[in-house]
């Protein structure tokens, strides 16, 4: 795996503390990832495959587009061409609260990531994967117990991946195609091997809306992706805590804070903010509660009446008012809530405390919600791993990826004309050049163009190797 962050001395503890502080953007776009990272040149080489443009070239020129590609071993051209416009993909969307706790080898899962079919894409959010203390949240990361997180569930995924048949190691299902860390927020997308050369422009962007409205004990990680022709968003977020009256707004605050300064690195024709997406999937511990307090929801807890004690959720009625996350969607809740259970239980601690103060009234805090006409949700459900205090969430959506740019999609709004930027699906340092000529600007267009044509046709004799 290809890490895309250096870890920090204890010597520079101050230094990043007050950058921390001060808000000032170290790396928040870096992310680790399975693909191999390097910067686009002038020419657009990719492995074997190049794309040669000459600098007088015309739009019939590009039309005929094979007149700029060269390849030691493309294959068949006709591979290339795909059966239909759209395709139909299976997507995993997982969120859960661990509680600080770092994971150890026996925890399982698979259970988690079990359904009646695979997936093609996993999309899987932690919130507090380290303690919220002053150390984690001023100091530099504590990237271990990511690292475990990541080996669990490449194992879940890969069961098979340290076996070998005739001496052959066998490759990976699925392959990490970007994970990104700020604190204890903790976001990694997994996509199916052979989708790999589809998936381009991949970027992270991390807010912070904790301590002073900018430290990240409390916020989110977006990743952003291209898969075929389509864009994809993922927002795994840790909102404000409390449940007395007011801490709604807060939470409300947080999530408008997001959506407004989430701004992904400028990349060519490529979407800088969330809502400019075509499908947005926004997932974690959101926090909201319920409006009542434990005594006035205790006798529904015991009969099970989840349809009544939803009416007190915070979330809906947030959101019926319009005062959050309007024109969202968030599927059927048919499960108890998710928080806040004793350890290694399956009590509520509410159930148990004597103290009013600790006496945290259940609530629906871990979340899934969506944004887009191409996604469709199966199932929405909850784990009952007993590991931390909040149970796991996790749906299936299917997922409709347009294969030709068409089928109705509009693109979204293309970066400002004063700058154009070079980027390869696996870069995560995009080269800017701002304010070049027109004619080069099409040039590097062309080029794109080419070098799209080019990777498809290879990664179509990739699978049939496969």
């Amino acid at each position: 795996m290809r890490t895309e962050s250096n870890k920090i001395s204890k010597s520079s503890w101050p230094k990043q503390a007050v950058k921390k502080w001060l808000n000032i953007k170290t790396s928040a776009d870096k992310f680790h990832s399975d693909y191999c990272f390097t910067e686009r040149r002038k020419s657009c080489s990719d492995k074997d495959c190049y794309a040669v443009v000459p600098d007088n070239f015309s739009e019939g020129w590009l039309m005929d587009s094979r007149n700029g590609m060269r390849s030691w071993d493309l294959g068949k051209e006709e591979t290339c061409v795909p059966f239909s416009d759209a395709l139909d993909l299976r997507m995993f969307v997982g969120t859960w609260n661990v509680g600080g706790k770092s994971p150890d080898e026996a925890l399982n899962l698979r259970d988690w990531f079990k359904s009646p079919s695979p997936a093609d894409v996993y999309v899987i959010g932690f919130q507090e994967i380290v303690p919220l203390n002053a150390g984690n949240v001023l100091g530099p990361e504590d990237s271990g117990p990511a690292a475990k997180w990541l080996s669990l569930m490449r194992h879940a995924l890969n069961p098979n991946i340290e076996e070998e048949k005739g001496g052959v190691k066998q490759q990976q299902r699925y392959y990490l195609a970007a994970s990104r860390q700020m604190v204890g927020i903790f976001l990694c997308v997994w996509v199916r091997a052979d989708l790999y050369c589809h998936v381009t422009n991949i970027r992270a962007s991390c807010v912070g809306t904790g301590i002073m409205g900018y430290l990240g004990n409390k916020g989110s990680i977006s990743i952003s992706m291209r898969l075929y022709h389509t864009t994809f968003c993922f927002v795994c977020t840790h909102l404000a805590s409390g449940e007395k009256d007011g801490d709604e707004m807060r939470r409300n605050l947080h999530v408008s804070e997001i959506l407004k300064r989430t701004k992904f690195s400028s990349s060519f024709e490529a979407p800088q903010t969330i809502l400019q997406h075509h499908n947005i999937i926004w997932l974690g511990d959101l926090n909201y509660r319920l409006v009542a307090g434990y005594d006035d929801t205790h006798e529904l807890l015991k009969k099970n009446d989840w349809q009544a004690l939803l009416e007190m959720d915070q979330l809906r009625i947030e959101q019926k008012a319009g005062r959050v996350f309007k024109g969202w969607n968030e599927g059927g809740i048919y499960f108890a809530p998710t928080y806040k259970y004793l350890a290694n239980s399956d009590h509520y601690v509410a159930q148990t405390s004597k103290s009013k103060e600790k006496r945290r009234t259940p609530a629906w805090c871990d979340r899934i919600l969506w944004k887009g006409e191409r996604l469709k949700q199966l199932w929405y459900v909850r784990g009952e791993s007993k590991f931390s205090d909040h149970r796991p969430v996790y749906s299936m959506f299917f997922a409709q990826v347009d294969l030709r740019g068409k089928n109705g999609i509009t693109p979204p709004p293309p970066p400002p004309s004063n700058a154009v930027t070079i980027t390869r699906s696996c870069s995560s340092k995009p080269l800017v050049n701002a304010g070049l000529p027109s004619s080069c600007a099409a040039k590097v267009q062309a080029e794109e163009q080419l070098l799209m044509l080019t990777r498809t046709q290879s990664c179509m004799d990739t699978v049939q190797s496969l």
